[in-house]
């Protein structure tokens, strides 16, 4: 790794911090590791290690991360996750959004200018690719930040879940298949700090520490908290806030906060932190699973480490209340994505997750290539396919994302290249038969200074309501950070102002190289039809519906004919002759629905 910048310990004090060039090469590669200590397997890794190093530059910084595939058998790509890349799309990092996937043996550069403080972080857009370890925080220094000076150490501190199986094994074999008609997510093995567990994280009594969070998981929201010390919020997602006091934090898949924490004046007594599950969002809590992981903050090695007191309730602070620095009053719409939030089977029964009935299937050219290629069709929606949900938007408009959860579980949802307003959340729904669905005639709570992040969650049965503008020209991915979701298909795109991004921005050669080494399409419309560019012929589509009225019995049924298949049509009349066996009985479990002699399959 080489890295040319001004970077020289990042001093707080600085006040003038000139642009530089911070350059990173990552060969990504496998790595063994054991981070919970129970359990050693691969991970993805950059330079021979892992867990990978942060990325690291002051505001205005120009960073070029040199990115060589050499897992052999995966490609990738990476995303830089709240940075606006303005007027540079292309290196926003969704793999057949903004660019084709890097094919083993191959590299690609990304090259952007950060014009944002704050806390971020990098990791994987391919494939459910990032819980197997490419992920890691990017941390922009601020010499004008409006809390300098009032701290004396500046750290981070990262979260997850995790899995001691790989993300595209546990695809395949538990998640996206038959045997999992519910669509139950498959559940983490432990929960880390760092990436590791049981850490000392080291303290001076009567200092102000600035502590920098964020939550890289698949897909569990995180309880934090540090006992015996209270602290402020000052930033959350990037975006300044005014100093708020809290005792505990709840941060969402994707979410950051920044804190500032004050020790305490004595150091007899260890504290333990910790970080907890929300264990709502599990589909069933093992008697194995450990949901908690403790830490300590340490004032002296050799004085105990106490275990966590036990606590009645989570009593965390609501970040919609939380007021940005740079204030500014609700945005008035000019235009309405409404989009409503479900989970169902499709034709093959496998659990899927929409929006409006659509579920996200790439398409074999990325979107920001179809801009690019398409000339004035480019603001035609028909060109990007009819599963990647795309609207067109104009330039320099407010756009009102109206979200309805008609699911019964929390989701945190993530805008590429935006913050948004959350100018309306609702609370969860009183009862899992009860929803709550935004009404236009009947708002809700709009605070004067609506908080403003890159990722916020909405709650079961309940809906939420954002606004931003559209400012920054490009193709931009809106989705369910719970990595599962994602693969399930819950996304949509959003090209804004496509004609700008043509006339504005170019796609490095580089780039291209990676779609004709990995032979994918680059120009055209969704389906690579570059003659007739509103002609779909052959794009990929989701699975057709199951019929109407197809019951659990015929989800099983089906289940166990397509197994039959390999035993022959005998085991299809024993089937129809003969009592559901233990299996069967496990998935018809799975959907909640006890069958009998009166449920009869189509």
């Amino acid at each position: 790794m080489r890295v040319f910048s001004l970077l020289a310990t990042l001093a707080a004090s600085a006040t003038v911090v000139l642009a530089a060039t911070v350059q990173y090469d990552f060969s990504v590669d496998w790595v063994q590791a054991n981070p919970d200590g129970d359990y050693d397997r691969t991970f993805i890794g950059i330079n021979g290690e892992w867990p990978p190093p942060p990325i690291k530059c002051n505001i205005h910084d120009r960073v070029i991360v040199n990115v060589t595939n050499n897992l052999g058998n995966e490609p990738t790509a990476i995303h830089f996750h709240g940075l606006f890349m303005n007027g540079t799309n292309a290196m926003d990092g969704p793999a057949f959004v903004t660019q084709c996937p890097v094919p083993a043996g191959n590299n690609i550069i990304y090259n952007f200018t950060v014009d944002q403080p704050g806390m971020y972080w990098y990791h994987s857009h391919y494939g459910g690719q990032y819980p197997d370890g490419l992920r890691a925080p990017f941390i922009v220094y601020d010499p004008d930040e409006p809390f300098a000076g009032q701290y004396d150490e500046d750290t981070y501190l990262s979260v997850s879940d995790y899995y001691h199986q790989s993300i595209p094994w546990l695809t395949a074999n538990k998640f996206l298949t038959l045997t999992n008609p519910t669509g139950g997510e498959p559940i983490p093995d432990a929960a880390l700090f760092n990436n590791s567990q049981n850490i000392k994280f080291k303290v001076e009594p009567n200092k102000t520490y600035k502590i920098r969070i964020v939550n890289m998981g698949a897909l569990v929201s995180q309880y934090i908290w540090f006992e015996g010390h209270d602290f402020k919020i000052v930033e959350v997602d990037g975006i300044y806030v005014e100093p708020t006091d809290a005792s505990m934090i709840y941060i969402t898949v994707a979410q950051r906060y920044t804190i500032l924490l004050t020790t305490k004046n004595s150091t007899d007594t260890n504290y333990p932190m910790i970080a907890s599950f929300d264990t709502t969002m599990l589909d069933h809590v093992p008697n194995s699973l450990v949901w908690n992981v403790t830490g300590w903050l340490t004032y002296d090695e050799n004085a105990a480490f106490p275990e966590p007191a036990m606590i009645d309730q989570y009593d965390f602070y609501d970040d919609f209340n939380l007021v940005p620095v740079e204030k500014e009053q609700p945005y008035e719409p000019d235009y309405q994505v409404s989009v409503s939030v479900k989970m169902n089977n499709l034709g093959d029964g496998v659990n899927y997750a929409f929006f409006n009935d659509i579920s996200y299937v790439a398409p074999d050219v990325p979107a920001l290539y179809t801009v690019m290629s398409s000339g004035n069709l480019s603001t035609d929606a028909t060109v990007y396919g009819a599963n990647t949900h795309t609207y067109v938007l104009g330039y320099q408009e407010v756009v009102e994302i109206v979200l309805n959860n008609l699911d019964k579980g929390t989701h945190p949802f993530h805008l590429h290249g935006h913050t948004f307003q959350v100018v309306e959340r609702s609370p969860a729904a009183p009862d899992a038969n009860t929803y709550l669905t935004y009404d236009s005639a009947n708002p809700g709570t709009v605070n004067e200074y609506p908080m403003r992040r890159d990722t916020v969650y909405v709650r079961p049965n309940g809906y939420f309501v954002l606004r931003f503008k559209t400012d920054n020209p490009g193709v931009w991915f809106f989705h369910c950070h719970i990595e599962w979701h994602l693969e399930q298909g819950l996304a949509l795109v959003l090209v804004e102002a496509p004609l700008e991004i043509q006339s504005r921005q170019v796609i490095p050669e580089d780039h291209y190289a990676a779609c004709k080494a990995g032979g994918y399409a680059y120009e055209g419309n969704a389906a690579g039809n570059t003659v007739n560019l509103l002609d779909l012929s052959g794009e990929k589509l989701q699975p057709k519906p199951l019929p109407a009225g197809f019951t659990a019995r015929g989800i099983v049924a089906m289940v166990f004919s397509c197994i039959s298949a390999f035993a022959g049509m005998g085991f299809i009349t024993w089937y129809g002759l003969s009592d559901l066996k233990s299996t069967e009985l496990e998935v018809a479990e799975a959907l909640g629905e006890p069958l009998d002699d009166s449920d009869e399959s189509k």
